[in-house]
């Protein structure tokens, strides 16, 4: 608990008080956390996560900086492609014109009043098959040009596209936490999605007024940046519609992988995978759906058409070229700082400080769903991945969920863990670095608006989940 405090310490002191960038604060944080880790601490998180004698030695004998630059790296290799090609993509967007056709074909059918509000509907529904980070990214150059095209709201436009896909990713399968809750706790995966989106849906509610509240308080002005000039995002809104691309070409970058990811989601979860030798038309066709349904080259895919997008409007090619390197300048350093927090959160995982916090846990008296909660929510804070969070929280409780007397069914403590898991993110968090660089929000300002958001939103579930388990035990 002392080695979490002092992370703590560095980190948000480095980056608020020392003015230092977020990437080195985050790196020094790692490496301090890293020394202060006993070797036994390391080898018990090792064990934790089932790699044996031989493999938990193997990693507490490994050096600080090997430690460090391989969970740099596994975070890089999730996250450093995606955010790579959704960088191109949103350049491309914006520069084409893409983006300003799909916001006005938007506002004629919400109006300006509802925008936000459906900004909120379509990322919670989109976040079902695909991760919060790919619609995030999907998403933010969209809210850019809809807060240049009404002139207000950048702030409520970014909470609400946050708002929708951070409480599907935990809440409904197929995405990896739910999934595992599904497993663990014996819940039928059908009432899962059922509960998940009806829990979901109240949450949103709940952090839409949060987020139209904190847009009245604290209003944030769309800011330049190298990946979406100001200029050239007032020059498209005032194109005719005859000078900008076409609705289904502008949307098929979005739609492309969104697309991709949900058909290779649900065959995933709905069809057996093929046994025999040899394979007919069909096994073929999920064969090459699976194939271009992985995220990585989802988003590859949806940004060549982004490119052809970019290229339709965009005849000179050294224009071209400075686009895409001004997309990848930008997305290169929101890869470092996230990589980085991922680095961090790591070896605040290797101090077994998950252990720690179930073990103060056992003895307190409490009802199981808020105590589902509470567990899932210290975790989330102290190590700051919800997937990690859940699969603890799930360990420490399946035994509970699985017992008969229960009252009520198990999945309400599953929907209680994910709520739970959505309490606090900070600069530990991935997600935080994710939605604070992309959207460009200062450290500051993501502290005071995306972390509260979320922890209302888990708060307002675990009410909900409440209230449900006691009309509707469904036992």
């Amino acid at each position: 608990m002392i080695i979490l405090l002092i992370g703590i310490l560095i980190v948000v002191g480095g980056i608020i008080g020392l003015r230092l960038h977020a990437f080195l604060a985050l790196i020094l944080g790692a490496f301090v956390v890293a020394v202060l880790t006993p070797d036994s601490a390391i080898e018990a998180f090792a064990l934790s996560k089932n790699m044996g004698e031989s493999g938990a030695q193997q990693l507490a004998a490994r050096s600080v900086g090997a430690r460090i630059a391989t969970a740099f790296g596994d975070t890089c290799g999730k996250i450093g492609i995606l955010i790579a090609m959704a960088a191109i993509i949103g350049k491309c967007l914006l520069e084409s014109g893409g983006a300003e056709k799909i916001v006005r074909s938007t506002l004629k059918v919400t109006g300006e009043k509802r925008a936000p509000i459906s900004f909120l509907g379509s990322s919670f529904f989109l976040a079902i098959p695909v991760f919060f980070d790919t619609v995030f990214y999907l998403m933010i150059p969209l809210a850019k040009a809809m807060a240049m095209k009404i002139g207000k709201n950048y702030l409520l436009l970014v909470l609400a596209v946050a708002a929708g896909g951070v409480m599907a990713h935990s809440l409904v399968p197929p995405t990896p936490g739910p999934l595992f809750l599904v497993v663990e706790l014996d819940i039928p995966i059908g009432l899962m999605i059922t509960s998940g989106t009806i829990v979901g849906l109240f949450t949103i509610v709940a952090g839409y007024l949060f987020a139209v509240w904190a847009n009245r308080k604290w209003p944030i002005a769309l800011r330049d940046s190298v990946d979406a000039p100001l200029q050239e995002i007032k020059e498209l809104a005032g194109k005719g519609d005859a000078a900008l691309p076409g609705l289904l070409f502008s949307s098929l970058p979005i739609l492309l992988p969104v697309g991709f990811i949900t058909i290779k989601a649900g065959l995933d979860t709905f069809y057996p995978s093929s046994t025999g030798s040899s394979q007919s038309v069909v096994d073929l066709l999920v064969s090459f759906a699976m194939f271009l349904g992985e995220k990585n080259l989802a988003l590859i895919t949806g940004a060549l058409v982004a490119l052809l997008l970019l290229a339709a409007h965009k005849q000179d090619q050294s224009s071209l070229r400075k686009s895409v390197q001004d997309a990848l300048l930008s997305g290169g350093v929101i890869i470092l700082i996230t990589s980085a927090g991922g680095a961090f959160g790591a070896m605040l995982q290797q101090s077994d400080i998950s252990t720690r916090i179930a073990d103060l846990t056992q003895g307190y008296q409490m009802a199981l769903i808020p105590l589902a909660f509470l567990i899932t929510a210290v975790i989330r804070t102290a190590q700051g991945s919800a997937t990690v969070a859940m699969i603890t929280a799930a360990g420490i409780l399946a035994g509970m969920a699985t017992n008969s007397e229960l009252p009520y069914h198990a999945v309400y403590l599953g929907l209680a863990i994910a709520c739970g898991s959505k309490l606090i993110p900070w600069m530990n968090d991935s997600g935080f670095w994710i939605v604070c660089k992309m959207s460009n929000l200062t450290e500051k300002e993501a502290l005071k608006t995306f972390s509260p958001l979320l922890t209302i939103m888990g708060l307002s579930g675990l009410i909900i989940i409440i209230i449900g388990a006691k009309l509707f035990p469904l036992v």
